[in-house]
C-alpha cells in the first residue's frame, strides 16, 4: 500500500493519530479523518456546483459543492486541493483562500454510510470551464449564488449535507465576495 491509498486519521482534537486505507474509511462506523471541501467561483460571480457520480460510495448522484477530497499523509491540504481540482474537474484554480479552517461534520446517508470529517473549507477561482472526470462527477453547473441559496433553503435534502452546512457558515452567497474573482 502507498500513501496514495491512505487517509489521515484524527483524534477528537484534530491531531493526527495514524492512517487508514482510503477504501476503509467510509462505512457504518467511520473513523474521524482529514478531508477538505472547495467552492470554485468564476469572474461572472457564479459558483460551481457538481453532481457526484453514481459510483461514489457516499451520497451518489447528489448535488454538492465544487469538489472535495482527502489529503495524502504528509501532503499539505492546499496541495491536495489543487491536485483534486485537476483530477476531478480538469481545472486549474487560483486565489485559494481558507474560509472555514475548523469545519467539522458527521452525517449518515440513506445506505447507512457515515461521513466523519474535519474538513477545512476553501474558496478558489477558475477562468476555464470544467472538464469533469466522469468517475467523480456526473454533472456540473455554474449557478447564481442567490438561486443556489434559495434551492438550499427550500430543498436541503437534495444536496450533500456538507454543502448545506458550509453554505450556512460561509456566507458564500454574499455578493461582495463573489465579485472579488480576480
Amino acid at each position: 500500500m502507498t500513501d496514495l491509498d491512505l487517509v489521515v486519521l484524527l483524534d477528537d482534537s484534530g491531531n493526527e493519530i495514524g492512517t487508514a486505507p482510503k477504501s476503509s474509511v467510509h462505512g457504518s462506523d467511520t473513523a474521524l479523518h482529514l478531508a477538505f471541501s472547495c467552492h470554485v467561483l468564476n469572474a461572472r460571480g457564479e459558483v460551481l456546483v457538481t453532481r457526484r457520480a453514481l459510483a461514489k460510495k457516499t451520497w451518489p448522484g447528489v448535488w454538492t459543492n465544487s469538489f472535495c477530497g482527502h489529503p495524502r499523509p504528509a501532503e499539505p491540504v492546499a496541495t491536495a486541493v489543487h491536485r483534486h481540482a485537476g483530477h476531478e474537474l480538469g481545472l486549474s484554480i487560483h486565489g485559494l483562500e481558507l474560509a472555514l479552517p475548523l469545519f467539522r461534520y458527521r452525517a449518515v446517508d440513506a445506505e447507512g454510510i457515515v461521513e466523519n470529517e474535519i474538513c477545512p473549507v476553501y474558496i478558489a477561482y477558475a477562468d476555464a470551464e470544467p472538464e469533469p472526470n466522469k468517475a467523480e462527477v456526473m454533472d456540473s453547473r455554474w449557478v447564481d449564488p442567490a438561486e443556489l441559496a434559495s434551492a438550499l433553503s427550500a430543498t436541503p435534502w437534495a444536496f450533500s449535507p456538507w454543502l448545506v452546512l458550509q453554505a450556512e457558515q460561509l456566507h458564500l452567497f454574499d455578493a461582495p465576495r463573489l465579485r472579488h474573482a480576480s
